[in-house]
């Protein structure tokens, strides 16, 4: 990503964005999330997502366009923040010898987060079905047990979990 995709023009009129709305969003998402640091930070990343663009859209509504793609990173906050709080939670549980590095537990959690970005177009029963299945290890016939649902749902549930994967990961039908 660098600043010369985008035009001179282009860049004055992401200047004159970010002088006019950065003070808004930033206050926005100080309130929404209660923490002034991260605030800051999901405020910058929200213009640098639209340094990475090749141009600028018209934008008739900036906030809203600014709220929008701040939103998304919000989302990725919290998946992260929850990632990281469910893994620290296992990782309490384990005996202290068998505790991975500092380093490694950096490469888990990006692993964990690559996942949970593969997995978010799904629907919520179908990464359910798909997380029983993969993580947990169950069984088809307990997985339709323990959601009340027909073998057959899960199986197609399964199936389209595994094509949104595999179009995710190669691009094109599955």
């Amino acid at each position: 990503m660098t600043l010369a995709m985008l035009s001179a023009n282009a860049l004055d009129d992401l200047a004159e964005l970010y002088q006019s709305h950065h003070g808004w969003l930033q206050r926005s998402l100080r309130k929404r999330l209660g923490d002034a640091p991260i605030a800051a930070d999901l405020a910058q990343d929200t213009f640098v997502r639209l340094l990475a663009k090749d141009q600028l859209p018209q934008l008739r509504e900036p906030r809203s366009y600014l709220a929008m793609i701040a939103s998304g990173l919000v989302a990725n906050y919290w998946r992260r923040q929850s990632l990281e709080q469910a893994y620290l939670e296992a990782l309490a549980a384990r005996p202290a010898p068998l505790a991975p590095s500092p380093e490694e537990r950096e490469l888990i959690l990006e692993v964990l987060e690559e996942i949970a970005r593969l997995l978010d177009g799904l629907p919520p029963r179908v990464r359910e079905i798909f997380l029983l299945s993969q993580l947990d290890g169950l069984t088809y016939p307990r997985i339709a047990d323990r959601l009340g649902v027909t073998v057959n749902v899960v199986q197609k549930a399964m199936g389209r979990a595994l094509a949104h994967c595999y179009r995710a990961l190669y691009g094109g039908p599955a």
